[in-house]
């Protein structure tokens, strides 16, 4: 593996780089500033909408209970991105993957869970071409 990536190094020791300026939250109307897409307050009031009129019910079925728990104890073994590792850059995870999709006949079983950051979690769909569909033209 290499050096870390992201680490200044000074006189004074090793510092972090400086982080990329936030944003306005992208909810209709606030003001408040964030790292993410939306405020803390938004950011819930998303989920909750995402879950209860986007999300399928299949899919509500397969992660439950059960799968928090498998992932909450997988993210404590596997703290790193995975992905990133390999490639020598110590990146925190946070989310973990499915290699086998579940509706591809796929389990929780450890073997089939990989820890990801998010840049190689959206790559990895983006690839597969299984979460994000091209927008439908409109002509006038």
């Amino acid at each position: 593996m290499g050096k870390p990536v992201g680490l200044l190094l000074c006189k004074k020791g090793i510092r972090k780089m400086p982080k990329k300026p936030k944003r306005p939250c992208s909810y209709p109307g606030c003001p408040n500033l964030t790292d993410g897409r939306f405020c803390l307050e938004h950011e819930k009031q998303e989920n909750k909408r995402y879950e209860q009129y986007e999300r399928s019910p299949e899919i509500k079925k397969r992660y439950g209970r059960v799968w928090k728990r498998i992932r909450d104890s997988y993210a404590k073994e596997h703290p790193l991105c995975e992905k990133c590792l390999e490639q020598g850059v110590y990146r925190a995870m946070e989310e973990v993957h499915h290699r086998i999709p579940l509706a591809e006949g796929g389990t929780h079983d450890r073997k089939n869970l990989i820890s990801l950051c998010k840049s190689c979690h959206a790559t990895i769909h983006a690839e597969r071409g299984d979460r994000w569909k091209p927008k439908p033209k409109y002509y006038r």
